[in-house]
C-alpha cells in the first residue's frame, strides 16, 4: 500500500460489511458463486422494506394526507425523494399506498433506510442516505489489471455506494479469474468510512492458484482409444511441459469446442448419427483442479450410397459436373469432405460464367444397411450485389489498405466463395488479430452491405537476441521492422547480423500497392562479408555490398510477375593457402549487374501458412549488364501441399512435396565466379553440410583442402510430412519427418595455370543423386524461431561432407 494509504487507515475504521449491518457472503469462486445473487439482493431489500414498514393501526390509516414532510435528506432534493412517492398530499392515507411508497424508495437505491409515520395530518418520511463512493481499489490481484477489473464492475467513484452493488461487483470480479482459470479465488469487499457520508470501496483478492485440469476421461467410445480422442480436443490434462501452454487450465468455453471439434472428427470418420450426450466438469474438493468428462453416442458407421447430380443451371449438364466429384460409393463418408467438394463445385461453376451458382449437398441415411445417398443440388442462386463495403476496427491501419483486399467492389455479384478468399487476404497481411466478415441486409432485396470487422494487433518489432547457427555459428543479431508503416501497409526494416563465420547488414522497404496501383515495390540494401568455417566447405573471405530493385504485378488472383535488378561489388579476400586452385583464382574484385524475372502460379490456401493447394515458380536471371560476369541462369521449382485433416482428425498434419531444379550458361567469356555457381546440402539437402555435394577440388599436398565448387545444374526434391507434438499446439512445437533427394553437377570455375600443381583434378562431378532422411523440430519460441534437424545420409559418395545435426537460429528449414 502506498503512504497515503498508510495516513488513511490510521485516520479510518477498516469496516467489513458485516460491521455496517450488510453481511457481504465469502468463498471460493465457482460456477455457481457463493456471493449473494441479483435475486437475493433483490429479496435482500424487499424484507428490509417489510421490517421498515410503518406501524399505523387500521383506526389511523383513515383521512387525507395535507402534507408531506422529507427528514434526513442531505444530498437529495426534496423534491425528487417526493416525486417516487405514490401517495401524495390531497390523497388518503393508505395503507397499501404507503407500502408500495416504501418500496419504490428502497428500489431506487440511493437509501439504507428509510421509514415513514403519520403525525396528525402529515406524512413524514426519514431517510437515511447511501453513501457516495470516494475511491475504489484492489489489493493481492496480480493475475488480473487493475484497469481489467474496472471494466467489469459497476461501482464508480461519485456514484452511489450499495451492498447490493458491491456483492455483484464481486461475483464479477470472480467471472473474471474464472475466465483465467482461477476457481481458487476470494474477493471480500471491504469500505473505509469517510466524511459526509463517503467511502472507499476496497477489494481484497486472494487469487490462490491456477484451476488446471488433472483428468479428461471419455465414456461410451468405441471406435476410437482415449488417447486418439485427447489429440481432437483443444484442453490437455496438466503436464510439467506445459509452462508456456494455458490449453491445460479449464475454460468452460473452451470444452463446448471441444464437444463440437469431436462432433466433427466423428463426422469425418463417418459416424453421422453421433452426438456428445453430455460434457461435465468437476472441481475437485480442494478446488485445484478439474475433472472433464465426455459421453458419447457413436452410433454405427456409415459409407457413401448412391451419389447423384442435379443441375438446373442452363447449359450445364448433371453428366458434365459428375467428372469434379472425386467421391466414390462405398467409401466411407465423411462430412467435411462432402463440403470440400461441394464448395469446390460452387467455385469452378462462379469462375466459369455462373456467378451466382449454388452446390447444396443434400444426404439421405439408409439406417438399414448404414449407407448415406449423396445428391449434389446445382442451382441459380439468389442474384445479389455488393451496395456497400464497411470497415470497422481500424485504428491505425488505413481504409484503403483494407480495401484493396477484396476482389470485389460496390456494385459487383457477391458470393459466398468472394467471402472466404476477402477474409483469407486479410488474415494473410498479418496485421490484424481477429477478422471477420459478415454481410447485413443492402438498400434493395438484391443489395448487401458486406462487413469487414478487423481487431488490429501491434505490427512493430524489435528483436535482440542471439544464438548458434551451424551457417553462421554463434550469432547475435538485432533489428526493428514496421510491417504496416503509418498504416500503409508499407513493410520496412533493418536488420543486422553478428556472427562467427558472418556478418551482415540488410535494409529492406517494401510497398505491397506501388503508385496505388497492383504492384510490390521495393528495394533492398545489404553488407554481407563471410569468412571460413570449421567445415572447410569455404576457404576464403568474401564481402558483398549491393542493392536489389523490385517490382512485381498480379495478372489475376493465382498468376504473378516480378522483376528485379541487382548489383553488387564482391570481395574474395584471405584466400586460405591450403585451398584449391580454383579458389586461389577467385582472389580480387569482381561487379555483377543482374536482371531477373520471376512467374508465379499459386494455388496455395494461405501464403502465409499454407495447408492445401500448389505454387510453381520459374525464374530466368540475366547477368552482363555491366560487369565482370555473363551468363544466363535458370529456374524452376514447384511446391504440393497435401492436408491430412480427413485421415488424423486434426489441421496440423500435413504433406508437403517439394522440387525445382536449375541450370546456368554462359555467354561472351564472361567471369566464371564459383560464387555463382548452384550448391547442393544444407537447407536443400539435409543430412549435408551447405556446398557438402558435387564437383570439388581434389586434395594435393600443395593444396589440401577439397573445396566446394558447385556447378551449373542442380536438381532437387524433397518430401516432409509434418505432424504436432504430444505437448499442446500452444507451445509453438512442431515436428517433421523429411526425405531430400538432390544432385549436382557441371563444373564452372574460373581458367587456373596447370604448371603451378599439375595434379589438380576436380571430382564429384556427376548428377548421381544422394538421399538425406531424417526428423526435424520447429520451436516459436518467444526469443524467435529455432529449428533442429537431426538428418542421415543414407545414399551418399565417399567425397560428400556429412552433417547429421542441424541447429538454426531465427530462420526456417
Amino acid at each position: 500500500m502506498s503512504g497515503k494509504r498508510s495516513a488513511l487507515l490510521a485516520s479510518a475504521c477498516l469496516l467489513p460489511f458485516a460491521a455496517v449491518g450488510h453481511a457481504v457472503a465469502q468463498g471460493p469462486a465457482s460456477g455457481a458463486a457463493q456471493a449473494p445473487s441479483a435475486q437475493a439482493a433483490a429479496r435482500a431489500a424487499h424484507n428490509r422494506a417489510a421490517r421498515a414498514r410503518p406501524v399505523v393501526d387500521r383506526q389511523a390509516t383513515g383521512g387525507t394526507i395535507q402534507s408531506i414532510k422529507v427528514e434526513g435528506n442531505e444530498r437529495i432534493e426534496t423534491g425528487t425523494i417526493l416525486s417516487y412517492l405514490v401517495v401524495q398530499a390531497g390523497q388518503p392515507f393508505s395503507q397499501e399506498e404507503l407500502d408500495r411508497s416504501l418500496k419504490t424508495l428502497y428500489a431506487t437505491g440511493l437509501f439504507r433506510d428509510v421509514t415513514l409515520h403519520r403525525d396528525g395530518d402529515t406524512l413524514v418520511v426519514v431517510v437515511k442516505e447511501n453513501p457516495i463512493v470516494n475511491r475504489i481499489s484492489f489489493e493481492g490481484n496480480h493475475a488480473a489489471k487493475d484497469e481489467d477489473i474496472r471494466k467489469e464492475i459497476e461501482l464508480r467513484p461519485r456514484a452511489v455506494y450499495t451492498p447490493e452493488m458491491a456483492s455483484r461487483d464481486r461475483q464479477k470480479i470472480l467471472d473474471l479469474y474464472a475466465q483465467k482459470g482461477r476457481y481458487d479465488v476470494t474477493v471480500t469487499p471491504q469500505i473505509i468510512r469517510l466524511s459526509h457520508n463517503r467511502v472507499d470501496v476496497i477489494f481484497q483478492i486472494t487469487e490462490g492458484e491456477l484451476t488446471l485440469i488433472r483428468k479428461i476421461s471419455f465414456v461410451g467410445n468405441k471406435a476410437f482409444s482415449e488417447g486418439r480422442l485427447a489429440q481432437v480436443v483443444t484442453s490437455k490434462e496438466t503436464a510439467w511441459y506445459r509452462f508456456f501452454s494455458s490449453s491445460d487450465e479449464y475454460n468452460p468455453d473452451r470444452v463446448k469446442y471441444d464437444a463440437e471439434l469431436l462432433r466433427r472428427f466423428y463426422l469425418r470418420n463417418g459416424y453421422v448419427d453421433f452426438s456428445v450426450t453430455d460434457a461435465t466438469a468437476e472441481l475437485s474438493p480442494d478446488r485445484k483442479s478439474f475433472y472433464i468428462t465426455f459421453t458419447l453416442n457413436e452410433g454405427p458407421r456409415y459409407r457413401i450410397g448412391h451419389i447423384e447430380v442435379k443441375s438446373s443451371l442452363r447449359h450445364v449438364t448433371s453428366d458434365s459436373l459428375k467428372q469434379y466429384i472425386p467421391i466414390y460409393e462405398h467409401q466411407w463418408y465423411d462430412g467435411d469432405d462432402i463440403q470440400r467438394v461441394s464448395d469446390n463445385l460452387q467455385t469452378r461453376l462462379q469462375a466459369t460464367g455462373s456467378p451466382f451458382a449454388l452446390v447444396r449437398p443434400e444426404i439421405a441415411r439408409n439406417t438399414d444397411n448404414h449407407t448415406v445417398d449423396l445428391l449434389f443440388d446445382v442451382s441459380e442462386g439468389p442474384r445479389v450485389y455488393v451496395d456497400r463495403i464497411d470497415i470497422a476496427g481500424n485504428t491505425i491501419t488505413q481504409d484503403r489498405v483494407i480495401r484493396r483486399q477484396f476482389g470485389f467492389a460496390e456494385g459487383d455479384p457477391f458470393t459466398a466463395g468472394e467471402q472466404r478468399r476477402a477474409k483469407q487476404s486479410l488474415q494473410d497481411l498479418g496485421f490484424f488479430n481477429t477478422v471477420n466478415v459478415d454481410t447485413a441486409p443492402g438498400s434493395a432485396p438484391d443489395r448487401v452491405n458486406v462487413n469487414a470487422g478487423i481487431t488490429e494487433k501491434p505490427t512493430g518489432q524489435i528483436t535482440l537476441g542471439g544464438g548458434y547457427s551451424t551457417d553462421a555459428g554463434v550469432l547475435g543479431n538485432a533489428g526493428i521492422r514496421q510491417s504496416n508503416l503509418v498504416g500503409s501497409g508499407i513493410d520496412a526494416s533493418l536488420s543486422g547480423t553478428i556472427a562467427q563465420y558472418e556478418n551482415q547488414v540488410d535494409l529492406s522497404v517494401t510497398d505491397p500497392y506501388f503508385l496505388g496501383r497492383n504492384m510490390v515495390a521495393g528495394i533492398d540494401l545489404f553488407n554481407i562479408q563471410t569468412t571460413g568455417n570449421s567445415s572447410s566447405i569455404q576457404n576464403y573471405y568474401e564481402t558483398r555490398v549491393g542493392g536489389t530493385a523490385r517490382i512485381g504485378y498480379a495478372f489475376n488472383r493465382y498468376l504473378s510477375q516480378s522483376w528485379n535488378y541487382t548489383i553488387t561489388d564482391r570481395d574474395v579476400s584471405n584466400v586460405y593457402t591450403a585451398a584449391s586452385l580454383y579458389v586461389q583464382a577467385e582472389h580480387g574484385w569482381s561487379l555483377l549487374s543482374q536482371i531477373g524475372t520471376t512467374i508465379a502460379y499459386d494455388r496455395r490456401d494461405s501464403r502465409v501458412t499454407p495447408h492445401t493447394g500448389f505454387l510453381v515458380t520459374t525464374g530466368v536471371d540475366v547477368a552482363g549488364l555491366g560487369g565482370n560476369s555473363k551468363y544466363v541462369r535458370g529456374k524452376i521449382d514447384g511446391s504440393y501441399y497435401i492436408p491430412l485433416d480427413y485421415l488424423t482428425g486434426n489441421h496440423d498434419w500435413s504433406i508437403s512435396i517439394k522440387a525445382g531444379t536449375g541450370y546456368l550458361v554462359d555467354y561472351d567469356h564472361g567471369r566464371q565466379s564459383i560464387v555463382d555457381n548452384f550448391y547442393l546440402g544444407g537447407d536443400n539437402l539435409r543430412g549435408f553440410y551447405d556446398g557438402g555435394v558435387g564437383p570439388y577440388s581434389k586434395a594435393t599436398s600443395l593444396h589440401p583442402a577439397q573445396d566446394a565448387l558447385g556447378g551449373r545444374f542442380i536438381y532437387t526434391q524433397s518430401t516432409q510430412l509434418n505432424f504436432p507434438l504430444p505437448v499442446g499446439p500452444d507451445l509453438g512445437l512442431t515436428g517433421r519427418y523429411f526425405v531430400d533427394i538432390g544432385g549436382l553437377s557441371g563444373s564452372r570455375v574460373l581458367p587456373t595455370n596447370p604448371k603451378l600443381d599439375p595434379q589438380q583434378a576436380i571430382l564429384g562431378d556427376n548428377l548421381r543423386p544422394r538421399v538425406g532422411t531424417g526428423v526435424g523440430v520447429s520451436w516459436k519460441s518467444p526469443f524467435g524461431l529455432i529449428n533442429v534437424d537431426l538428418g542421415i545420409p543414407v545414399v551418399k559418395q565417399n567425397s560428400d561432407k556429412q552433417q547429421v545435426f542441424r541447429f538454426g537460429f531465427g530462420s526456417q528449414f
